[in-house]
């Protein structure tokens, strides 16, 4: 995740997911939101521990690292063989829009599916202000209904030809019958960033959510699915981030420098 390994987020899809196989939990060890799929220029240290899920004893490291290097680490160091799957989350806030690629969870997700393991992102909208907090008034029941469901779906079918992560945001208010849809990408973004001075003068940056005209935001967009339709956005990505279209080829006509 990018929560770090202490985040209730976190512990909810180990329950969720642990009747479906062998688990390897493996995070950074603080909160390293939108961090992408960035990598620290050293690693920093490892700590093991031993997690209690339904009366059986798992280990679980956490590594002073991003969440793609989490990733890194727990295929290369730790598992005994290539995992089947590779789950982020459960985040704080949704991750939607044009903020996917800012996202850690979603940097972590890519990690894996660029080291050939498919691959869930699995967020939760919130309040803006629980983003970079373990609150536990955020109740995670429904976003690990989901995990599971997934999870157990790409563990016995695998993903599409062409698809390696699906990247899953849940409501805030979603009841356990709720529905989901398959979407894509928005051009939009929900979330702007601002300068404004502190106290002390300093220059700062602050964000916040911005009302969205829906009659801009493209129907089947996983911020039109998320925020108007109020349903479960799952979006499948790849790691091919060629904008396949004819008329890329007008670019061939460029003068010559």
């Amino acid at each position: 995740n990018d929560d770090g390994i202490a985040s209730p987020g976190l512990l909810a899809l180990i329950h969720a997911v642990h009747p479906l196989g062998e688990l390897l939990v493996v995070a950074p060890r603080h909160q390293q939101s939108a961090t992408g799929r960035s990598y620290l220029a050293k690693v920093g240290a490892t700590e093991h521990h031993l997690l209690n899920i339904a009366g059986v004893s798992l280990r679980a490291y956490s590594v002073e690292a991003t969440p793609a290097q989490a990733v890194h680490n727990g295929v290369l160091r730790f598992a005994l063989r290539k995992p089947d799957l590779v789950i982020s989350g459960i985040n704080y806030g949704e991750n939607v829009g044009t903020g996917v690629t800012v996202s850690g969870t979603v940097g972590a997700a890519w990690e894996g599916a660029v080291m050939g393991v498919p691959a869930l992102a699995v967020s939760l909208e919130v309040e803006l202000g629980q983003i970079y907090q373990h609150s536990t008034d955020v109740d995670f029941t429904v976003a690990a209904q989901f995990a599971k469901r997934f999870a157990a779906a790409v563990l016995a079918n695998g993903l599409p030809k062409g698809v390696e992560i699906l990247n899953i945001n849940v409501p805030a208010d979603a009841a356990p019958d709720v529905g989901w849809q398959l979407t894509r990408v928005s051009g939009y973004s929900h979330f702007r960033t601002i300068v404004r001075e502190d106290e002390r003068g300093d220059k700062v940056f602050d964000g916040y959510h911005r009302k969205l005209d829906f009659n801009q935001v493209e129907a089947q967009s996983d911020i039109h699915v998320l925020f108007k339709d109020r349903l479960v956005s799952v979006t499948p990505l790849t790691i091919d981030v060629t904008a396949h279209t004819p008329d890329a080829e007008i670019l061939r006509r460029l003068p010559p420098l």
